[in-house]
């Protein structure tokens, strides 16, 4: 069976399990050929096909059963494409709608884009364009219904906040409001929440979808080669450029940079960076040429930049021109309602990736993963179904297939005064600790590098962040991986 075209994303899986044939495409045409060939080149591709003959017939159709997207044509009878647009639009705005229109009514087509439709078609139609449109459409959709899981806040100008966890239609709002603007986005939260998920589902709705996404994580770049990676260099600008090289900025050009812990950014750095920010140009390292950028900023950052602009070690003047419109991603261990429902999606995800009949998770190993304060958020919970998955080799996820630190749910109850009877499956030693000798050291050392390779894993081998958030002393932790032969590169993706 055919399967949605996979975009190689990080956080990016499919809601509906990925299959094209659990979603529902509405065609809407009033000439009746084109209406049953694009009908029959979509089905061939193992989507669900409904069909109307105008606009009122598709608000009718789209109010007695959830339509997933729909191709609707502009010039039709009784109601046409525009107006169909914005009823479908005001009913549910996460329903994706691409508009077909014919070259002499282009400037429709660009109404429709401004009133919320994902893309438009010129006729006559390619039927591989609508598929491949089709397909980029719903890729764009998953990001945005991965993201609900991650429940967004944004706060506007006006001091409005939209977005609590299951309320999927005002993430749409969301990605609505913040795909028909170029203002610079600010992503806050903890490592793990997903910033990097909205980033990219903000993105792609919008109308850069087309263009580039460059990512910069601005703590992963020595300070010394930072502004070559940004501008760009001249051939001999310094030891070892032998060529002239374009930047990240330059290669983004017409698209979206996504400054990744843009709170590791250096003073002198942040200078250059609001420079840019606020003349939309720069200079290539050993140039003297100014080149001049049309690219959108979107930032994130897991530290607190109100407090580092007391300290004075980042600029205000920045903050505020990043800060255009805020969005706040909860701790996991803040919204532990949404836990069950995350389980579930991860469990629908891991068994298709890993081709596995585990349908889903029995009530102990639940209770552990709830008991679990999760530091790592979203990515640690991810990370512990998916050993899971490896582990498990019946159809449920048991509390011995979880990671061994979760198996410190029991020691935690006991110490609570909690009694609940616990399946004797779960009294069996656990695999990679030989617990025959009872050896305190020896346990606490394998407790040890447990810990560590886990923190490390959550915060993708960054030393200072791991140090940090796992509150262990840098140095501590520099010897305790060369004492446990622990590479950090190995966890940076």
């Amino acid at each position: 069976m055919s399967r949605v075209r996979e975009v190689n994303l990080q956080f990016l899986y499919p809601f509906k399990g990925g299959t094209m044939s659990q979603y529902k495409i509405l065609v809407v045409e009033d000439d009746v050929e084109l209406r049953c060939t694009l009908s029959e080149a979509l089905s061939l591709n193992d989507f669900e096909i409904f069909q109307a003959v105008d606009g009122q017939d598709a608000v009718e159709q789209i109010r007695k059963q959830q339509i997933d997207l729909v191709l609707l044509d502009v010039n039709m009878p009784r109601m046409n494409g525009l107006d169909c647009l914005t009823a479908v639009k005001e009913y549910d705005p996460s329903i994706i709608v691409i508009v077909m229109t014919a070259h002499s009514t282009i400037e429709d087509a660009v109404r429709a884009i401004k009133s919320g439709a994902y893309n438009y078609l010129a006729k006559p139609i390619k039927h591989q364009s609508v598929v491949e449109m089709v397909q980029r459409a719903l890729d764009a959709q998953s990001m945005i219904r991965t993201m609900a899981l991650s429940a967004p806040i944004i706060k506007l100008d006006a001091g409005e906040f939209i977005g609590h966890s299951g309320e999927m239609k005002k993430i749409f709002n969301i990605i609505y409001k913040l795909a028909k603007v170029e203002t610079s986005v600010l992503i806050r939260g903890e490592s793990g929440t997903g910033k990097e998920l909205v980033a990219r589902a903000i993105h792609y709705n919008s109308a850069r979808k087309d263009q580039k996404l460059v990512s910069i994580n601005c703590s992963a770049i020595a300070e010394t080669l930072f502004e070559s990676e940004l501008f760009g260099h001249e051939r001999g600008a310094f030891t070892g450029a032998s060529q002239r090289q374009i930047g990240k900025f330059q290669y983004a050009e017409g698209g979206t940079i996504f400054l990744d812990e843009i709170g590791d950014l250096s003073p002198a750095m942040q200078v250059k960076l609001l420079r840019v920010l606020q003349e939309k140009r720069f200079t290539p390292v050993g140039s003297h040429r100014e080149v001049e950028m049309d690219v959108r900023f979107i930032a994130a950052t897991n530290r607190n930049l109100e407090e580092m602009i007391r300290n004075g070690t980042f600029r205000e003047d920045l903050f505020y021109r990043l800060n255009v419109i805020p969005i706040f991603l909860p701790a996991l261990k803040d919204r532990k309602e949404d836990i069950a429902n995350l389980v579930k999606h991860f469990v629908r995800r891991f068994a298709n990736i890993h081709q596995k009949s585990i349908q889903g998770i029995t009530t102990q190993a639940l209770e552990q993963i709830m008991e679990h304060e999760w530091p790592g958020n979203i990515r640690e919970l991810e990370n512990a179904i998916e050993h899971a998955f490896v582990v498990e080799t019946s159809d449920k996820i048991t509390a011995k297939s979880l990671p061994e630190y979760l198996n410190s749910f029991k020691l935690r109850n006991s110490r609570k005064g909690k009694s609940e009877p616990m399946e004797s499956t779960e009294n069996s030693p656990q695999e990679g600790i030989d617990y025959s000798t009872l050896d305190y050291n020896r346990f606490k050392e394998e407790f040890e590098k447990e810990f560590i390779i886990r923190a490390l894993k959550t915060f993708k081998g960054r030393i200072n962040q791991t140090a940090l958030h796992a509150k262990i002393p840098k140095k501590t932790l520099l010897r305790k991986l060369q004492k446990y032969n622990i590479n950090a590169e190995e966890f940076r993706l």
